[in-house]
């Protein structure tokens, strides 16, 4: 199953999404992401869906950028904030030292195993030394397919397969439930920091 896959998926139901999300308490999310963020932060929403989180950050003044690969969810993401989102895929991020956070909230969550560390290595470059991503996905260890998606989930022991060959710390990492009704799913959150490690010393350690 390809991305399109999951595209056509968000493209045929981005009205029914956009309302089961719009509404979600992400506080308990949010602060500690923020936390690490400086005044007036330069914020990457990677795959913002209904643009709840990006109209969040825009609103407590930080500088965001957002986008979404859903074309109709850009759309939504547009009519409900005000502002304006990108049509862009995870594998087009490019940027350099760009960003003082990236928050990817439940959207890596659709990256296959054989092209998530790629992508996570394209997060890692656009932040600045010492910034920070927030990464969730829901828990498990294995890529599975559901009502026409691909999920690939996530524990504390599988990320790092993917986090450790990185110039990154793991600054946080813990296990929430999903706040939306009827929704009885777990979901793995890790805060990450941009290290300034020589290269042969790069790896993903856990902050003291």
């Amino acid at each position: 199953m390809s991305d399109e896959t999951n595209i056509e998926y968000y493209n045929q139901n981005a009205d029914a999404f956009c309302e089961q999300t719009w509404a979600v308490d992400m506080s308990d999310l949010y602060h500690p992401f923020e936390a690490y963020l400086p005044p007036k932060a330069s914020i990457l929403d990677v795959g913002c869906g209904a643009g709840r989180d990006a109209l969040y950050f825009y609103e407590k003044g930080y500088d965001v950028t957002a986008f979404d690969y859903s074309l109709e969810l850009v759309k939504n993401a547009q009519a409900l904030t005000g502002l304006p989102i990108l049509h862009r895929s995870f594998y087009e991020i490019d940027e350099r030292n760009q960003y003082d956070g990236i928050w990817c909230c439940a959207s890596l969550l659709h990256v296959p195993f054989d092209q998530l560390s790629d992508v996570l290595m394209r997060l890692v470059r656009a932040l600045k030394i010492e910034g920070v991503a927030y990464l969730s996905f829901k828990y498990g260890d294995s890529m599975r397919e559901h009502n026409g998606r691909i999920f690939t989930d996530l524990n504390e022991q599988s990320i790092r397969t993917y986090l450790t060959p990185l110039p990154v710390s793991i600054q946080k990492e813990w296990i929430t439930e999903d706040q939306r009704p009827d929704r009885v799913e777990r979901w793995l959150n890790v805060i990450i920091q941009k290290k300034d490690f020589l290269d042969d010393a790069s790896q993903c350690r856990m902050a003291d």
